[in-house]
């Protein structure tokens, strides 16, 4: 794997956020690990940039008052 694929790879952990903030940004994780392991090359050092773009702005908005109170309402049945 190329270096600065690697490089880009550790911007997409989410251990360190949140429960609610997980639940959004896994999926993102999970797609980018996955396409790093089938592709390779400039192209996907660009695609996985777009991504991580893509990642932050969900995390961003998952941070809105309405999606925490929905997210809160999920995990307790309220």
């Amino acid at each position: 794997m190329h270096q600065s694929t690697e490089a880009i790879l550790r911007h997409f952990e989410y251990s360190h956020l949140p429960a609610e903030l997980q639940q959004v940004s896994a999926p993102f994780h999970e797609l980018a690990h996955d396409l790093a392991r089938k592709l390779d090359g400039p192209e996907l050092t660009a695609g996985l940039c777009k991504l991580l773009e893509a990642k932050d702005c969900c995390v961003r908005a998952a941070l809105e008052p309405s999606f925490k109170d929905r997210v809160h309402a999920n995990f307790t049945g309220r």
